[in-house]
Formats: structure tokens, sequence, C-alpha cells
């Protein structure tokens, strides 16, 4: 097939505009146009498999990613490409690790504070067992709260640095003092942590719980978010076939 394909049809095939035909032949994404004689841009197949592969690779890794696997193909081979698809799929391997985990730990505590009381079985609130000052009393300074929950001063220190919780400054004292949401937060680390949990597994789930200010939000949300990670691993799935589609077509002796 000689290559016959204007911009706007290229264009017209994969859903973009003209303009982004152009950006992508500028930008390596898709092999150089050849040229008339009368100085208009022509594509053929091969220009069109690959910007079907570069647009399916984007929904899956990232418009940013895609074009430097694209660009990576075209300048140093295959096997070099291949390596920044499969840092792709490690990508995303990681990230749903990191929300199973953060689910299972937030299972974990709900478990915990559901054998406190039956408030946390009757609301279904997460957190509803975790006993906390009431919000209308006097925040608590870091040794009354260690004695409430059994740790030392040194170990609430330590989960303060490490942004697990964030007790507030007592204005003219400098104090730290920690009022109902504080005290949860510390309830919270401190189980996970019987349960056998690092700290640096803790710090997503409290960010969680912080962000959706506890009860069944946060496993509602990682529950959303993994199905997300998981579509968007399948999608990913669909751009690396469109790329093989597009390898085959290069392995091919090159029409004219």
């Amino acid at each position: 097939m000689v290559e016959r394909l204007r911009p706007v049809d290229l264009a017209r095939a994969v859903g973009v505009s003209t303009q982004s035909v152009r950006d992508c032949e500028a930008s390596g994404v898709v092999p150089p146009a050849r040229w008339t004689e009368s100085g208009q841009r022509r594509f053929g197949r091969r220009h069109l498999a690959a910007l079907v592969a570069y647009r399916a690779l984007a929904s899956g890794m990232g418009v940013a990613a895609a074009g430097e696997v694209m660009r990576t193909l075209h300048t140093a081979g295959v096997d070099r490409a291949l390596e920044s698809v499969e840092a792709a799929y490690a990508r995303a391997y990681e990230q749903r690790r990191a929300v199973r985990e953060a689910a299972r730990a937030l299972a974990v505590v709900a478990a915990a504070v559901s054998e406190e009381g039956a408030a946390a079985r009757e609301s279904g609130d997460l957190l509803a067992g975790v006993r906390v000052p009431r919000a209308g009393s006097d925040a608590l300074r870091i040794g009354r709260v260690a004695r409430l929950v059994g740790v030392r001063p040194s170990t609430l220190r330590v989960w303060e640095r490490a942004g697990l919780v964030v007790p507030v400054r007592e204005a003219g004292t400098g104090y730290r003092v920690y009022g109902p949401e504080q005290v949860r937060d510390v309830r919270v680390v401190r189980e996970l942590r019987r349960s056998g949990y690092g700290l640096e597994q803790i710090g997503p789930v409290m960010e969680e719980l912080r962000g959706e200010g506890g009860g069944r939000g946060p496993l509602e949300a990682l529950h959303r978010r993994e199905e997300a990670l998981r579509a968007r691993a399948r999608t990913l799935t669909e751009g690396v076939a469109r790329l093989q589609e597009y390898l085959d077509l290069l392995a091919r002796p090159e029409e004219v």
C-alpha cells in the first residue's frame, strides 16, 4: 500500500485532531511522514499502526510513558522499548499490591475495634469502637495518651516522625496535645503494629483514614481504587497487543 493517508485521514481513524498527528510525528511517536512533490505529508499503514499502538498504550500507562516507549522503539530498538513496558507492568503491580495491603490493614483495625464494643457492629463504622476523649473535652498530652493506649511516649514520637500521627502544639507551651482524632489515629497505629505491620505499610492506611474521615469510606475507596487499577492493567495489556501488531508490521518488507 503506497503511503497515501493525509494527516486528517490518520486523525479520523484514531479520533484525534490533525494537530495531534503532527505533534506525534514531530516528537517521534510515529515515524516521519513522506512528503509529496507539492510539499504535503503522506502516511501509510505503519504510521497508522504506530498511532493506534501509542493511543492504546497511553490509556494503560499514561501519555508520557507511552510516548517514551514509542520514541525508544524508533531510536533504540525493540528490546529497550520493551524494558519500558516491563517497568509499567511492575509499577502497576506495586500499586495494586499497596492498595490490597492497605485494605487488609484496615480490615485488621475493623476486626480489632469490633471486639471493643457493640457500637462498631451496630453502626458499621470502622472506628466506632475506638474510644477517644469527647470532642468537647480538653486535649491530652503525650504522657496521658501513652498510658491510655499502652505504649511509651518515645513510641508516639517515632510514629509522629513517621507521619502516622500528627498531634498539634499547645499555644504558649509548645507541648504536643492530642484531640479525639489524634487519639483515634494512635489507637489505629497500635492495632496495626500489634498485627505486624511496618511503619512504611501503615503510612498509606493513615492517609486513607484521614482523607475519608474514618468509617466505611476508606475501605470502599480502596476497593474502588483496586478495581480501577485492575481495569488499567487490562487496558495496558490491550495496548501491548496493539504494540505487537505494530512490531509485526515493522518486521515485514516495506511496501512501495
